[in-house]
């Protein structure tokens, strides 16, 4: 994926400014930077969920289409979108999941049923199918919104903050998993902003202010020089 001078406004505020990256595919990227450095805006616009005020993007399939290409990409918003106060269990807001590729009229049948069993086991969420929504720890239900998106089986995963308040364990199952997958060729751009791990998570990693933006290897990219320019202060790991 390649973005080429994308730039946001909330009304006459500028969130990004001129901002271009490439994202190799078969990778585990993280989007880091200080709060409010638009990482979660970058995210949202490359899928058109927030408009782009200029800009364009690229994707290695060829496919020109934003509405075809967006399709290939599954979504993970931040946990705090979900409405808990909505009557659904875990099974079937992990089906959720297959719809996009039922098409208008369909309803899932038998293989959307066991694709979705398949994920809830995956996240170690097999057994909680059956309970609602708002039952859930915060970790289990992040885990239930990232099988949201696996189970759409797709090439590209983006995750926005999935790490965010979600306990020890919940983390480790998540980022096993992205391993796995990665290891058979998905690619996953992730908003992160725990810089500890930042050198065990990713391949790739863009350092994010508005407009400053730095991108590349992990190795390459996540040095005390550059982290003293983008944050303001020494940072070493």
């Amino acid at each position: 994926m390649e973005i080429s001078n994308l730039s946001v406004y909330y009304g006459k505020r500028r969130v990004l400014n001129d901002v271009s990256v490439s994202i190799r595919p078969g990778k585990v990227t993280g989007i880091i930077g200080p709060n409010g450095a638009g990482k979660s805006t970058l995210m949202k616009a490359v899928l058109g969920l927030i408009p782009m005020s200029s800009g364009t993007i690229t994707m290695d399939s060829g496919e020109a289409d934003p509405k075809k290409w967006r399709l290939t990409i599954a979504y993970v918003p931040q946990r705090q979108s979900i409405d808990l106060t909505f009557p659904i269990t875990v099974f079937d807001m992990v089906m959720m999941g297959t719809y996009p590729s039922l098409g208008l009229f369909k309803r899932p049948g038998k293989a959307e049923k066991a694709q979705t069993q398949k994920w809830l086991e995956a996240v170690k969420l097999g057994d909680l199918g059956q309970r609602q929504i708002a039952a859930l720890s915060g970790g289990q239900l992040q885990r239930a919104i990232i099988a949201r998106a696996l189970v759409q089986e797709t090439d590209i995963f983006f995750l926005d903050e999935p790490f965010a308040g979600v306990d020890v364990v919940s983390e480790q199952i998540i980022m096993d998993l992205v391993r796995d997958m990665n290891r058979q060729g998905k690619t996953f751009v992730v908003v992160h902003h725990d810089l500890s791990t930042v050198k065990n998570y990713f391949d790739d990693v863009v350092l994010l202010h508005s407009d400053h933006i730095v991108y590349g290897e992990v190795g390459n990219v996540f040095t005390g020089e550059q982290l003293k320019h983008f944050y303001g202060a020494e940072i070493n790991f």
